[in-house]
């Protein structure tokens, strides 16, 4: 598997040999060119690679790296406190994380959207409950508050990264019968215990509005260095696992294989089980028929 960068003039071709477990090869790395020979070098305020451009007029927010909470667009699901750290990042520790990003009066609801951030899980904690709960950080767009109280405004595309290296995506059409089976799971590096890595997911409108696109990312040396490692279409057939019986029960009026394609109001940071240090999130309005790397 070759991977080109093109930087000015110079093509650097390096060989890059995939990583393999006793259970399966971890899934092949996309090909593309990253130009920085041009104007736009495809980075946003903190420096970080895009993989689509900001919409033009489009909306962006980034967390205040000095305060995440002054910032009123930001709150945390149960206020679970916040601690600087002596890198300027910042640990979170709760069973439960939700950092959501809300749309405020007069501001678009977010639908195409890049989300980033960077993350170092520091530990796990233990899960005391009967539940099987996986150790994960998830970035999820396309939906509202996420309670029982209002169980159909509870719509969203999932892209996660475990603990132990795996990916996946995971559909959620109300809270808390909605959810479908996981795709596109795979191991694709080691444990992130006690390390950098940034993690993005893409989540944008394909074919007239039909059907949706899901990508996610991952900067697995701290270097901003990006590799695609799922890619996937919702075209619909992708159900919800309740039975009928209790899927319907919600009366949200949505097919179990209803296909997100509308905006919501809050785009969420998510963790489940963790204690970890986080810097540099971001949520961009993108324009997915062009790439930053053009």
């Amino acid at each position: 598997m070759k991977i080109i960068i093109i930087a000015g003039s110079l093509f650097l071709v390096l060989s890059v040999c995939l990583l393999q477990t006793e259970l399966q090869i971890f899934p092949p790395i996309t090909t593309y060119a990253i130009a920085t020979g041009q104007n736009h070098l495809g980075l946003d305020k903190f420096g970080i690679r895009e993989i689509y451009p900001t919409k033009e007029n489009g909306r962006e927010w980034y967390v205040d790296m000095e305060n995440p909470k002054e910032d009123e667009n930001f709150s945390i699901t149960f206020n679970p406190n916040i601690t600087r750290q002596d890198d300027g990042s910042w640990r979170i520790s709760a069973p439960v994380v939700r950092m959501n990003i809300k749309t405020l009066e007069g501001e678009t609801n977010w639908k195409n959207v890049e989300m980033t951030g960077y993350a170092k899980i520091v530990g796990v904690i233990a899960n005391s409950s009967n539940k099987v709960i996986e150790n994960d950080l998830t970035w999820y767009a396309r939906g509202g508050k996420h309670n029982q109280e209002i169980p159909c405004e509870a719509t969203a595309y999932m892209g996660g990264l475990y603990d132990n290296g795996k990916v996946g995506w995971k559909k959620e059409l109300w809270f808390v019968g909605g959810y479908t089976d996981e795709r596109q799971s795979n191991k694709v590096t080691n444990s992130l215990i006690d390390r950098w890595i940034g993690w993005k997911v893409v989540i944008y409108n394909i074919n007239n509005n039909s059907e949706v696109k899901l990508e996610s990312y991952i900067d697995n040396t701290n270097t901003n260095y990006w590799v695609k490692v799922t890619d996937l279409v919702d075209d619909g057939g992708w159900y919800a696992k309740m039975p009928d019986s209790h899927f319907f029960d919600a009366d949200c009026s949505k097919d179990k294989d209803f296909v997100i394609t509308n905006s919501g109001s809050t785009a969420t940071f998510r963790s489940d089980n963790l204690i970890w240090d986080f810097k540099n999130l971001s949520i961009r309005e993108i324009e997915p028929d062009k790439t930053s790397f053009q």
